[in-house]
C-alpha cells in the first residue's frame, strides 16, 4: 500500500536559499536572486535545460560556491552547522569519480578513513551501504569491471556511508541508457523513503522529475531562476505503474509547458 509524503511541510527548513545570486569574475551572470525552502524530507529537483544554472546552484547549497548577494542558510543556521550530528550533507556528481586503482570496498570506505573512523565501525557502516545499493556480491570488483549504472551504484554508496541527512545529486544518472536511468530512479525512491533523507537533484529530464520529486523548480535559463515551484502531490513510494498514469503525464505537460514559456 502507498504511503502519504514522509514529513510536514511546517517542519523546520533544512536549506534556504535567499535572494542568493551569483556573477562570476569574467562578468557571467549565472543565477538572478533565487529564493527557495527546501523542507525536512523533501526530494526537491531542479529541473530546466543545460545553462540555467541548475549546477551553479546546488553548488551553493553544498557550501562549494559562494553568492555573489544574498545568503544561504542550512537548518536555519549559516555554514558552521554543516557537518554537525543530524546536519550532514553529501554531493554525488555527474559522473562516478571513483579510484580507479582501488576495489569497490575501499572507494565506499574512503570518506570513513579521511574521517579517521574506528575500523570495525567503518567496516559496518561499508557493509550497509553496499547492501542498500545492491553492491554487497561486487565489493572486490574494481570500477573498470563494473557497468554505468554499477560504477554510479557504488559512488552513492560512497555518498551514504558517511550517514548524511542531505543528499545533493547532479544528473547523477544523465549519461546512462534509459532502461539503467529508470531502475536507478526506482532504487534511488526507495534509498530516499528508507533512509529519511531530503533529496536536491537536478536533471534536465521532465519524465525524471515527475518520477521522483515531492516538487519541481522549474528553472528559466540567462542568467537563471525559478519561474515556478510545482508540487508533485502524488503517494510514495512510486513505483513503474506511475509513470503510465493519466496523473503523470499530466504533470509532464504542465512542466513542458513551463519550460517552453
Amino acid at each position: 500500500m502507498l504511503n502519504p509524503l514522509p514529513r510536514l511541510a511546517h517542519e523546520t527548513p533544512v536549506v534556504e536559499v535567499l535572494s542568493a545570486e551569483k556573477t562570476y569574475p569574467d562578468g557571467t551572470r549565472a543565477l538572478d536572486p533565487v529564493n527557495l525552502t527546501v523542507r525536512d524530507g523533501d526530494f526537491i529537483t531542479l529541473l530546466g535545460p543545460s545553462g540555467c544554472g541548475k549546477s551553479t546552484l546546488l553548488k551553493m547549497i553544498a557550501g562549494l560556491m559562494e553568492p555573489s548577494d544574498g545568503r544561504l542558510r542550512w537548518w536555519r543556521q549559516g555554514a558552521q552547522a554543516l557537518g554537525t550530528q543530524g546536519r550532514k550533507l553529501v554531493f554525488v556528481f555527474q559522473d562516478p569519480t571513483l579510484m580507479p586503482w582501488a576495489r569497490v570496498r575501499a572507494n565506499v570506505r574512503l570518506p570513513l578513513e579521511l574521517q579517521k573512523t574506528a575500523k570495525q565501525e567503518a567496516e559496518r557502516r561499508v557493509d550497509e551501504a553496499l547492501a542498500l545499493v545492491g553492491l554487497e556480491s561486487f565489493d572486490r570488483h574494481y570500477p573498470r569491471q563494473l557497468s554505468g549504472g554499477m560504477q554510479m551504484r557504488a559512488s552513492i554508496a560512497r555518498a551514504l556511508v558517511t550517514e548524511p541527512n542531505l543528499l545533493l545529486m547532479d544528473e547523477p544518472f544523465g549519461a546512462l541508457d534509459e532502461i539503467t536511468r529508470n531502475k536507478l530512479d526506482a532504487d534511488l525512491i526507495d534509498l530516499w523513503w528508507k533512509r529519511g533523507l531530503t533529496v536536491i537533484f537536478v536533471t534536465h529530464s521532465i519524465y525524471e522529475a515527475v518520477f521522483l520529486s515531492t516538487r519541481v523548480a522549474v528553472m528559466a535559463p540567462r542568467p537563471g531562476s525559478i519561474r515556478e515551484v510545482i508540487e508533485i502531490e502524488e503517494p510514495h513510494p512510486r513505483t513503474e505503474a506511475f509513470r503510465v498514469t493519466q496523473r503523470f503525464a499530466a504533470y509532464c505537460k504542465e512542466l513542458t509547458e513551463l519550460l517552453r514559456q
